[in-house]
């Protein structure tokens, strides 16, 4: 059998990298994927007004899953776990299985304290 060179690791990487590609086409998204993505939601929850949807532009600092929530008209910073449940940054050990739940949590955390902005970096 032919030595593996770097060549041929690179080309078979790239066989599985275009197989892949069109994978997610014929398959269901999977809970880590970008693709199933929550939709929007806009509601009062006990007095906070909690929005949420899809992010335009996700940065750098976006990590969940291009998905943006606010509280009170102020980003709540969420993030997606590989799992498919949702943190924030004011309940960071307690996920959850939606932004909108992601959302209640950090109201219910907050205790009618306002949500000051998370510094992007």
């Amino acid at each position: 059998m032919p030595e593996l060179s770097r060549r041929r690791a690179l080309t078979a990487a790239a066989v599985v990298a275009t197989t892949a590609g069109a994978w997610p086409a014929s398959a269901p998204a999977t809970a880590a994927g970008h693709h199933d993505s929550p939709g929007t939601f806009d509601e009062v929850y006990k007095g906070r007004r909690i929005q949420g949807r899809p992010a335009a532009g996700a940065g750098h600092h976006h990590h969940g899953a291009g998905y943006a929530v606010f509280v009170d008209g102020v980003e709540l910073h969420v993030m997606r776990n590989a799992d498919g449940t949702w943190i924030s940054v004011v309940s960071h050990y307690d996920p959850v299985p939606t932004p909108r739940a992601a959302a209640r949590a950090a109201v219910d955390e907050l205790q009618g304290a306002p949500l000051l902005p998370f510094p992007a970096n």
